[in-house]
């Protein structure tokens, strides 16, 4: 598949990239390689290989859930420009 230098216009306009006459030359032969390439990517045989979400093995590196006690209410008040009922005042967004 090929792109052409139009094919580069459009997308150019539609990103709202002002692009001069050799810029558009040189995407429309970059962008036509990556789409060669991609090409011969989807023609390789990948019915022997696991479908996977990671490349690699991926661990997880969280830490356990562990409850602790959290900041008292009144201290987590202490600093509200307004507050009603124990609550935090917001202003509405509509």
């Amino acid at each position: 598949m090929s792109i052409s230098k139009k094919d580069v216009e459009h997308i150019a306009m539609l990103a709202r990239l002002h692009l001069d006459e050799e810029e558009k030359e040189v995407y429309a032969k970059e962008l036509s390689q990556i789409l060669e390439h991609a090409a011969k990517i989807s023609g390789l045989d990948t019915k022997d290989v696991s479908p996977t979400s990671h490349a690699i093995p991926i661990r997880n590196v969280m830490r356990e859930d562990v409850i602790t006690s959290s900041i008292p209410r009144d201290d987590a008040l202490l600093n509200a420009p307004d507050k009603e009922n124990d609550a935090f005042v917001v202003p509405k967004i509509v």
